[in-house]
């Protein structure tokens, strides 16, 4: 969620003024995310705006606060569609019990809450709520329809991962997709529009090059927090997505392909003059190891493994393993 939507609903709610709030600035609310669900849609988001009043600001001022910060924080949700069933829903008999009491009331509700569980609303909330609240920060939604009478949904207050997938291969167009699907911001690179269009990548960011090379890559930045997936087609221009991911410093580099053509491609990136300690930086092959062979299950396995990247990039050894232990797994 951007700055400027956040600083411009503070300046409306001083000024007594309703927020204009749009589906651009708060996609959980788009028609895209809303598809199929009966209870919220983009009008929505303009029916909570209303409700806002100064006791909202800082519930606001504290999600600026976290973007500053760069916390894992998100903007929740709770939207009311049934007042009677919010106010008066039940446990179930199968997951944890928050006693008698529903929603601790039957309004709609803006509030922020962060990875460490720390909730700022303007209203009281119930021990339901609460629980509910603490669930975004699996966002966009997880658990939300569980009560009757109110759903709940999020926006994170963190950019996304951006993720290259060189080469416009067909496993990159399942990579893409799915990678997508999963809260990466991708971006796919070629040199052929006949493989890398809108009909192939349509929610991809697309960079074309020329010349029929992979050279003009060398011109383009990347950032110490991206990841890599090496995909060209034919694998024809691995080395040189090797090589421009490492001089760039990112976080990750994959690259798919055989153990003998990896070789080949060591010895390439090597003579570039690239360190073996940055080669070995290289995970070959890119994926999650259980037996996929089609474009399709490369796929899974590939953005398996960047969402386990995401993952242990975020949050610390200690809290995984409280993580997998609230699991059972640990």
């Amino acid at each position: 969620m951007k700055r400027e939507t956040l600083e411009a609903v503070v300046a409306d709610l001083r000024a007594g003024r309703v927020p204009a709030l749009t589906p651009e600035d708060v996609r959980a609310f788009s028609e895209a995310a809303t598809a199929g669900d009966p209870h919220i849609g983009p009008e929505t988001l303009t029916a909570i705006a209303a409700t806002l009043t100064e006791a909202d600001i800082p519930t606001f001022e504290r999600a600026l606060r976290a973007l500053d910060e760069e916390d894992l924080a998100w903007l929740g949700f709770k939207v009311v569609y049934d007042p009677a069933a919010a106010v008066s829903n039940v446990d179930n008999e199968v997951t944890k019990k928050y006693g008698k009491e529903g929603s601790a009331d039957d309004e709609p509700l803006v509030f922020f809450c962060n990875d460490a569980k720390e909730i700022v609303a303007s209203r009281p909330l119930s021990p339901r709520d609460v629980f509910q609240a603490k669930d975004v920060t699996r966002g966009p939604s997880m658990h939300n329809d569980q009560f009757d009478g109110l759903t709940w949904v999020s926006e994170p207050l963190f950019g996304k991962v951006r993720v290259w997938l060189l080469g416009a291969s067909d496993a990159a167009v399942e990579v893409a997709a799915l990678a997508d699907h999963v809260g990466f911001h991708v971006i796919a690179v070629d040199y052929d529009e006949a493989f890398l269009n809108a009909e192939r990548f349509p929610t991809a960011e697309r960079i074309l090059l020329h010349g029929g090379t992979f050279d003009e890559l060398a011109n383009m930045p990347a950032r110490p927090d991206d990841y890599v997936c090496v995909l060209t087609r034919g694998h024809m221009f691995d080395p040189e997505g090797c090589i421009w991911a490492l001089q760039n410093g990112v976080h990750y580099v994959g690259m798919m392909g055989c153990a003998g053509k990896n070789a080949t491609v060591h010895d390439l990136v090597l003579a570039a003059g690239v360190a073996e300690a940055d080669w070995e930086r290289v995970k070959r092959p890119i994926g999650l190891k259980f037996g996929a062979k089609t474009p399709a299950e490369l796929a899974i396995a590939i953005v398996a493994e960047l969402v386990d990247v995401r993952y242990r990039e975020r949050y610390s050894e200690t809290a995984r393993e409280r993580h997998e232990k609230s699991l059972g797994r640990a």
